[in-house]
């Protein structure tokens, strides 16, 4: 499976300390190098930048050499070339976690998730347990439906068989 993604998942998938299910789910994720330089940015989690310093050998980065379209220049510079990057791999699934980057890969008819679909993937898996993933990841800044949450907290309370 040929998967791109931005810099979010990656991101809280450090800080929360499951990053490594993406090589579990995916084995291999290609980056486009605006997405790595996001990743080691002064702005990023100092986790994160000590996890990107040595990248690991599941994690591809790939240059872009595509010229977004002006729908593309609305998006954070990492949304824009990680979609240009899955489209020009054709790839299989892109990884985004912002509203307005979800609904522009959507309408582009790329194949898409986010954290929370990585997380709701591992414990169906039973590889977590979604509600200590959850309280982790609401410890950061990440924002998102609370009626999407409560119910994949209710879908994974029962599987707690690790």
């Amino acid at each position: 499976m040929l998967v791109v993604s931005n810099t979010s998942p990656i991101s809280y998938l450090v800080v929360t300390q499951n990053i490594d299910l993406l090589p579990r789910l995916f084995e291999c994720i290609f980056v486009p190098e605006t997405v790595r330089d996001e990743l080691a940015s002064l702005k990023a989690p100092p986790a994160v930048h000590q996890w990107i310093a040595s990248p690991p050998s599941w994690l591809t980065i790939h240059p872009t050499a595509t010229q977004p379209d002006s729908d593309l220049l609305k998006l954070d510079a990492g949304e824009c070339v990680a979609i240009l990057l899955a489209e020009s791999l054709k790839a299989d699934l892109i990884l985004l976690d912002d509203l307005a980057a979800r609904r522009l890969a959507a309408d582009r008819g790329l194949s898409l998730t986010g954290v929370l679909g990585i997380l709701d993937r591992a414990a169906s898996e039973n590889w977590i347990d979604f509600a200590v993933a959850i309280e982790r990841l609401q410890q950061t800044n990440f924002r998102t439906s609370t009626t999407i949450v409560q119910t994949l907290l209710q879908k994974h309370a029962q599987s707690t068989n690790f």
